[in-house]
C-alpha cells in the first residue's frame, strides 16, 4: 500500500503544474558594497517588496535576507558567492569580476562615449534581454541574469590637488576601478587599482592622491573631505553589473515565482534610475557648500585625454577573440547601438 500511494503522489506532482503547488521560499541576497549605496539599498527598498507584491494571489512567497557589506561576500565575490548557493540572488559587479563578466565590461573600455546613465541601462538590459552572447557568461558561471543593471552616472576625477591640465596629472597617484585605470593610460598619471570601499581612508593616508568616481557616490563617502577638486570631465555613465540568481535555485522555481523576481528587478531598475538622476545634481550642490571646488575640464583638455589614451577597447575585444568570445561584435554593437540614441562619442574605440 505503501509503494502504491508513493505512486499515486508522483503521478499527481507529475500532473500538477509546479506553479499549482504552494511554497515558500528563502532567498539570500549579497552585496559586497554596504547599503548607503543605491545599488544596494534598491533591493530592500524595491526588488524585494515589488516581488512580494508580484506574488500576490499566487499561493507562493519568498523570505528574503539581506548580506551586504561584505557580511558573506566582498566586492567582486558576490558571483561567486551566488554560483556556490552561499546566496540565492546577489549584485553580479561585472566591474570587479572582469574574467568571468568580460563582455559585459564594455562600456568601462569606452569612455568618452554618453554621459546618460539611463540610455546606457537601458541599452545595457537590452542586449541582455535579446542577445544570448551576453546572457552566456552567466550561463558559464551557474548564475541568470535577472536585471536591474547598475548604471553609474557620468565618473569624474576627485584630487587633493586643483587640476587645470594634464600636466598636472604628471606622477600623480590617481586610483580608479578595474578596466577604468586604463582610462589614465596618456595622462601621466600612474593607474592606482581600488573601490569605493577604501577610497576615503587612502585618500586620507596618502596611498593616492585622487580617484576616478561619480558624483552620487562621492557624496555619501564624503570624498569631497580628502579630494576637494573636483574635475568633470566626462568620462561617461558606464554598466556595472546587476542583479543575478543561482541557476539551480532558479531552475527548481515555479514560473510564477520567476515572474516575480524580473517584475521586481524591473522595478529596481526604475527606481534606481530616478533615485540616480535626483541625486546626481543634489550631489553637485551638496558637495560644493561642504567645500568642494568643482570645474569643468575644457574641451581641448578632454579632446587631448580622449586622443592620448591607448585604445584598450580594440585590445580588450581582440583578446575575447582569441578565447571564442564576441569581443568585437560586443564592443561594435555597442558603439553603433549608443551611436544610433544620439551619443557622439570623443573617439570611435570600434573603427579606428
Amino acid at each position: 500500500m505503501k509503494h502504491l500511494k508513493t505512486a499515486a503522489l508522483a503521478a499527481i506532482i507529475t500532473a500538477t503544474p509546479l506553479s499549482a503547488i504552494a511554497a515558500d521560499f528563502n532567498a539570500t541576497v549579497a552585496a559586497g558594497h554596504p547599503p548607503v549605496f543605491r545599488w544596494v539599498k534598491m533591493i530592500d527598498e524595491a526588488f524585494v517588496p515589488a516581488t512580494q507584491a508580484a506574488l500576490e494571489g499566487t499561493e507562493h512567497a519568498i523570505s528574503f535576507t539581506g548580506q551586504y557589506g561584505g557580511a558573506i561576500a566582498g566586492v567582486g565575490e558576490e558571483l561567486e558567492a551566488v554560483e556556490s548557493g552561499l546566496a540565492e540572488i546577489g549584485i553580479c559587479q561585472s566591474l570587479f569580476d572582469p574574467a568571468k563578466l568580460a563582455v559585459q565590461n564594455v562600456t568601462y573600455y569606452t569612455p568618452f562615449v554618453s554621459d546618460d546613465a539611463r540610455a546606457v541601462s537601458d541599452l545595457m538590459h537590452r542586449l541582455h534581454v535579446e542577445d544570448e552572447r551576453m546572457r552566456q557568461a552567466y550561463a558559464d558561471n551557474g548564475v541568470v541574469y535577472l536585471g536591474a543593471p547598475v548604471a553609474i552616472d557620468d565618473y569624474l576625477m576627485m584630487t587633493n590637488f586643483p587640476v587645470e591640465s594634464l600636466a598636472d596629472l604628471e606622477g600623480r597617484k590617481i586610483a580608479a576601478p578595474g578596466p577604468a585605470i586604463n582610462w589614465l593610460s596618456g595622462t601621466g598619471a600612474v593607474g592606482v587599482s581600488g573601490n569605493l570601499t577604501t577610497y576615503y581612508n587612502e585618500l586620507k593616508t596618502g596611498v593616492y592622491d585622487g580617484v576616478i568616481v561619480f558624483a552620487s557616490a562621492a557624496l555619501p563617502g564624503k570624498l569631497y573631505e580628502v579630494a576637494p577638486y573636483v574635475t568633470r570631465a566626462g568620462l561617461g555613465a558606464q554598466y556595472a553589473g546587476a542583479l543575478c540568481a543561482n541557476a539551480d535555485w532558479w531552475d527548481g522555481l515555479p514560473q510564477e515565482v520567476q515572474t516575480a523576481l524580473t517584475t521586481g528587478a524591473d522595478a529596481a531598475a526604475d527606481w534606481y534610475l530616478d533615485a540616480l538622476e535626483a541625486a546626481v545634481g543634489n550631489a553637485f550642490t551638496a558637495m560644493e557648500a561642504e567645500g568642494a571646488t568643482i570645474t569643468e575640464a575644457s574641451e581641448d583638455m578632454r579632446a587631448a585625454w580622449a586622443q592620448g589614451m591607448d585604445n584598450a577597447a580594440k585590445t580588450w575585444a581582440a583578446e575575447l577573440d582569441a578565447q571564442g568570445k564576441p569581443g568585437s561584435d560586443i564592443l561594435a554593437l555597442y558603439m553603433e547601438t549608443m551611436r544610433e540614441t544620439g551619443a557622439t562619442p570623443l573617439r570611435d574605440w570600434d573603427q579606428e
